[in-house]
């Protein structure tokens, strides 16, 4: 098989890393554009789609390793696959339980690790790549695609035939949340939704783990084929084959990213293959590389290490905080950087509190951009 070079995949990577920390770090949860929120349960808006679009772009990132991994020794493609789950899953938990203090009214306490949530998205992408690896290696890529086409059917005979009566794709309902909740408890779950429910809980991964295996095929594939018209008419038309079949098996398993049901797996797939072959067309084929391919390439270099730091750094600086006023009882309210900046000048700059809480995203995401540059005109790459 010959490995080209493909730029069109460093900048869609690039790409979904910095829509990643832009979605991450609005200036208010409360003032955010509509395409920037997640679906509330069933559906699929703009932001749904970085996350899956990332776990694609792992699966693309496999299929030039996998070769080298194949060829191998079978006890240095499992040194390798576990060294590498157990890290990036252990750098997942670090970015949960960090900055191990947090202030309250007795001044820094140390944060207990009974209520530290156990998963999130690296910790997903470490399983997902962990079991699409063994997939791949041991059943090469004809029966990878037969085992991620029954796991997607699997998953939702067991939704169905699991979940609560009349309403088993519903957040009461789901027969994910009982399993996660008994193997990690509910004190280590995600409590956004009001109740413990994680979005990146275990049984949920099940699934999530086809969207690397998918992803692998498709970068398998333009490495095969090569760069010409055929591949990318392939590409594009299973791209939107994807996206219908997700959409008509919406009626009977939603698209929700929450639950990551099998009809999401195959819309956001979908979707992912028509914008990398969009891209693949513009700066493979016509050539259409420019300033804006440049920025989200320099995301894709160090994408793990940029990624971890978005989430890292604010809960640092937030340690360093002053008194910004006094509440109407007297009482000193505190601030530290990133919020000071945000209410003091992000939020002023128009009366639409939108779109100051969306300047301080961009914002941050110049910052992790210069960043970016900075590390690689130095030529250090962090690799997991």
């Amino acid at each position: 098989m010959s490995q080209q070079r493909y730029y069109s995949l460093d900048v869609f990577r690039g790409a979904t890393v910095a829509l990643m920390i832009l979605v991450n770090n609005p200036g208010s949860w409360a003032h955010i554009y509509s395409p920037l929120e997640h679906a509330s349960w069933h559906g699929c808006t703009p932001t749904d789609l970085v996350f899956p679009f990332f776990l694609f772009a792992v699966g693309n990132a496999l299929s030039f390793v996998m070769p080298k991994l194949q060829n191998a020794s079978t006890a240095e493609f499992w040194s390798k696959i576990i060294k590498r789950t157990i890290l990036i899953f252990a750098i997942g938990l670090f970015l949960n339980w960090s900055p191990f203090v947090k202030w309250s009214d007795a001044g820094l306490i140390f944060k207990p690790w009974e209520n530290v949530r156990v998963f999130g998205v690296l910790q997903r992408i470490a399983l997902c790549y962990f079991f699409a690896s063994i997939v791949i290696y041991y059943g090469k890529s004809r029966i990878a695609l037969f085992i991620g086409m029954m796991i997607l059917v699997i998953y939702w005979v067991l939704c169905y035939a699991l979940g609560a009566a009349g309403h088993p794709f519903s957040l009461s309902g789901y027969f994910g949340n009982t399993i996660d909740q008994s193997i990690i408890g509910i004190n280590h779950l995600y409590k956004g939704e009001g109740v413990p429910f994680d979005p990146e809980g275990l049984t949920s991964a099940l699934p999530a783990i086809v969207q690397v295996i998918l992803g692998f095929l498709v970068g398998e594939y333009i490495q095969l084929k090569g760069k010409n018209y055929e591949m990318l008419a392939h590409l594009l038309l299973t791209g939107v084959l994807l996206v219908l079949v997700g959409y008509i098996w919406d009626f009977s398993f939603p698209i929700n990213k929450k639950i990551w049901t099998s009809s999401y797996v195959l819309y956001t797939s979908g979707l992912a293959m028509i914008t990398l072959g969009m891209l693949i067309y513009l700066l493979e084929f016509k050539n259409a590389k420019g300033k804006w391919s440049q920025f989200f390439d320099l995301f894709g270099k160090n994408p793990l290490f940029v990624f971890v730091l978005s989430g890292f750094l604010p809960r640092i600086l937030a340690l360093w905080r002053w008194v910004d006023h006094l509440d109407a009882e007297g009482k000193p309210v505190y601030t530290s950087a990133l919020p000071w900046f945000y209410e003091h000048i992000c939020k002023n700059v128009a009366s639409d509190l939108r779109i100051g809480s969306f300047l301080y995203a961009l914002c941050i995401i110049a910052f992790f951009g210069i960043l970016s540059y900075y590390l690689d005109k130095k030529k250090v790459y962090i690799k997991v």
